[in-house]
């Protein structure tokens, strides 16, 4: 009998860790939290002697388990996402990571961009290489690149554009060789590799990545944005936000707290996100008072952002006023004709 009940003891412990801890191949995302990014902008010699404040706002995203998924089919604001619709095909978890942090840069690229041009600062941007996002497993450059390198040069050839790096490997046959300079965690490292049938399209020739290209801007004055570990573009509304009130001494905040998301498109455009309902659902939590919104408008049986915005906020009963802005100039406009506070 006491041997029975150890035996129960222990399959009830064992189910209670399976349910608790089994990582499904899903995903479960959830509102998260407004970070105000006056803390994490710094522009050097810049006003930061503001009443208000603008944040970005962020998803929290976990992996699923049994218990975690059942959880989110009765909890408001949470979402199950399977793997396709997260990660690229053949990317791993790892290369996920590094493209969201990706992403999260060149949205600070396009900001500090957008800012300075609103404000006629002096700005210049130059190309670093090309930056690598996905190594194919079989492909030229498995076991010598991985997610996160920089491509300097090819051949002792410098490459201006993402096209003349592919149109130079293009050029070559299966089994000729290149010689790549590449910068890995700020060492730079020299392999030399042959060129092979890509595993995704036997007919073309190449190393086997995926990529985009790298850029770096210098701006005067400096700006430094510690963004750490928040991945993907949609803070780049905000960003450009930020930058631009330490630049003016202004408060173009006019004392509210100020939230939204969307991402900084190079001519200034405000571009659509993912998620936009839990977004709102965590500012108005965080007691934001105005909130931008993309308004990208419907296309292709999609809903806008702004449209779910203005439901979610319905929905949740907040006093949070939800703006639509397509570009930059939308929300700086709405700002300029703000009362203050």
């Amino acid at each position: 009998m006491k041997n029975k009940r150890i035996v129960s003891y222990l399959l009830i412990i064992g189910v209670i860790y399976f349910v608790s801890f089994y990582q499904m191949d899903s995903y479960i995302t959830r509102p998260g939290s407004a970070y105000e990014l006056s803390p994490l902008v710094h522009v050097e010699n810049g006003d930061t002697d503001d009443e208000g404040s603008f944040s970005l706002m962020t998803i929290s995203m976990l992996s699923a388990t049994p218990a975690l998924y059942v959880y989110s089919l009765f909890q408001d604001g949470y979402e199950i996402l399977q793997p396709e619709q997260v990660r690229s095909p053949h990317e791993s978890e790892e290369e996920y990571n590094v493209r969201q942090l990706k992403m999260m840069s060149d949205s600070q690229i396009n900001a500090l961009k957008a800012a300075f041009e609103t404000t006629g600062m002096p700005y210049e941007i130059e190309t670093a290489g090309v930056f690598v996002l996905n190594v194919l497993e079989g492909g030229a450059a498995d076991d010598f690149l991985k997610a996160g390198d920089r491509v300097l040069s090819i051949d002792g050839n410098k490459f201006e554009s993402q096209q003349e790096f592919i149109d130079y490997l293009s050029g070559k046959q299966s089994g000729d060789s290149v010689e790549l300079i590449i910068e890995r965690e700020e060492r730079e490292l020299v392999e030399t590799i042959a060129l092979q049938p890509l595993p995704t399209d036997p007919e073309r020739v190449g190393l086997g990545i995926s990529f985009v290209e790298d850029k770096t801007i210098t701006t005067d004055p400096k700006v430094t944005i510690e963004s750490e570990q928040i991945g993907g573009p949609s803070a780049g509304l905000m960003f450009t936000l930020e930058i631009i009130n330490q630049l003016l001494e202004e408060d173009i905040t006019k004392g509210y707290t100020v939230a939204g998301t969307g991402t900084m498109e190079s001519e200034g455009q405000v571009g659509r996100i993912g998620g936009i309902d839990q977004k709102v659902m965590a500012a108005d939590s965080d007691g934001m008072e105005i909130f931008f919104a993309p308004h990208d408008g419907e296309a292709d049986n999609i809903e806008s952002n702004y449209g779910l915005a203005v439901q979610t906020a319905e929905e949740i009963g907040t006093d949070m006023e939800i703006v639509p802005v397509k570009t930059l100039q939308d929300a700086l406009d709405y700002l300029e004709e703000l009362q203050p506070k």
